[in-house]
């Protein structure tokens, strides 16, 4: 599944965009080091694992920091089928209603999944 969304206080640079840069790879961990507690306290918790082949790109305004993300879980038969929307609803409520993702500030409305 897909995770979608923007960082309005991560200033967004051109060395986002290059995997073998410094900036790249230390921002993925970051960012998997935020986004991995919130899938696992989630409802795909027991089955998630992990999210890989995260994107940066320049947000809506020049400085904000959108992310694309391409996350997995193990294919289980106990999870009838995978529930976006109810993924959704809880990852909007472990950041405050989609306002804060760990010490960064998330812009209001930029977050989905899609499954």
């Amino acid at each position: 599944f897909t995770l979608n969304f923007t960082l309005t206080n991560l200033q967004y640079t051109a060395d986002l965009e290059s995997p073998s840069s410094r900036k790249f790879i230390s921002t993925v961990k970051v960012m998997n080091h935020y986004i991995d507690p919130l899938f696992k306290r989630s409802s795909i918790g027991s089955v998630y694992t992990g999210c890989k082949e995260m994107r940066f790109r320049s947000g809506r305004e020049r400085h904000y920091t959108g992310i694309d993300a391409v996350c997995s879980y193990k294919n289980n038969v106990s999870l009838a089928r995978f529930d976006r929307e109810k993924v959704y609803r809880e990852l909007s409520a472990m950041t405050n209603g989609v306002t804060k993702l760990g010490h960064y500030s998330l812009e209001k409305n930029s977050l989905y999944v899609n499954g």
